[in-house]
């Protein structure tokens, strides 16, 4: 009997049907050799620099200058006085410029070879996008002035919303029109470890009606699955996952109590991850210790509505060898069973 693809398999996996192996973290995603596997190169990204782990800060075309020190799993803005783009919420308008969408064909085609590869049998064309609204918003002018903008200027923080929004629905739209992806991993960090940075309620009016509108666009155009990507805890916000169009939950670290998601919500929406980059990827990491927080995952988390994978945003790991370690487990593990 021919075995289901990797593609086929996840589609099984999150529909509740017969999947005849666990999905093996980022497999059906990975389409090209760029930095994580998916497609991550665009000239709309391109327009701007990011810096390597270990290397200079670098600035990105939003004017962002990014740091990221060696060791730590990814790059984030630096917001002293010299580097914060945004100080006054109220002056956004003067200094807040999204990157230039409309680029010529010419400009697409060096990236389309690497898309016109992939295998769509085999695996989903995915695109990935980031950061997410949230991300943008902090980004811009750090977290603490982003949270207190929401409660002293939420027509402010609206009004930049709707213009990051507005960017993503343009970014989009060429990303459609040139890969014809057929799915999206888009990330937008929604909490800490143990909890989430807003209340539902607040994150209801501020970032739900943002997806809803770019999501919906993803989804009106072709694309079939929406991964969102959150390592972090958002077990209050699953339900408004749901109403934005989500298909799965990647990065939904162990504090959110997986298997309890999946028995309220599977069938609505998935989850990805549960194996926590908190508990094994560390300099001092061995197999045996990646192996039992593989097992203790599909162990408590089973075969539906859930994928095995680290939680970090992308296949890899802060450590060499841990990322391998897991999909060496999950590769046991499906022979044996």
């Amino acid at each position: 009997m021919n075995m289901l693809t990797k593609r086929q398999n996840l589609l099984e996996t999150i529909n509740g049907g017969n999947p005849d192996r666990y999905v093996n973290q980022y497999e059906a995603f990975v389409c090209t050799d760029a930095i994580y596997g998916m497609i991550m190169g665009d000239p709309i990204t391109a327009q701007g620099a990011f810096p390597m782990p270990g290397g200079e800060p670098a600035k990105n075309a939003w004017g962002i200058t990014f740091a990221w020190p060696a060791g730590t799993p990814g790059a984030f803005p630096l917001h002293d006085a010299e580097h914060k783009v945004l100080k006054d919420i109220t002056k956004w308008r003067d200094v807040v410029k999204a990157p230039e969408t409309n680029l010529p064909a010419e400009a697409w085609a060096p990236f389309l070879p690497a898309v016109e590869a992939i295998d769509r049998n085999e695996v989903f064309a995915t695109v990935f996008v980031a950061p997410g609204v949230f991300e943008q918003c902090h980004h811009l002018m750090g977290m603490e002035d982003c949270l207190m903008g929401f409660y002293e200027e939420p027509e402010e923080m609206h009004a930049l919303i709707d213009y990051i929004v507005e960017y993503e629905l343009k970014y989009a739209a060429e990303l459609i029109k040139y890969f014809k992806p057929d799915c999206l991993f888009h990330h937008d960090d929604w909490g800490s470890s143990l909890n989430s940075f807003m209340a539902p309620d607040m994150f209801e009016e501020f970032i739900v009606p943002a997806y809803k509108k770019i999501y919906g666009f993803y989804k009106a155009n072709g694309v079939e699955l929406v991964v969102h990507h959150s390592d972090s805890y958002a077990a209050n916000l699953v339900p408004h996952m749901i109403e934005m169009g989500i298909d799965i939950w990647q990065g939904c670290i162990s504090s959110n109590n997986v298997p309890e998601l999946i028995k309220k919500y599977g069938g609505q929406i998935s989850f990805m991850g549960d194996i926590d980059n908190s508990l094994i990827d560390e300099e001092n990491w061995t197999q045996e210790s990646v192996s039992a927080e593989v097992q203790n995952s599909v162990k408590r988390c089973g075969k539906h509505y859930y994928i095995p994978c680290i939680t970090q945003g992308g296949p890899g790991s802060v450590y060499p060898g841990v990322y391998e370690a897991i999909t060496e487990e999950l590769n046991r593990l499906n022979k044996e069973y």
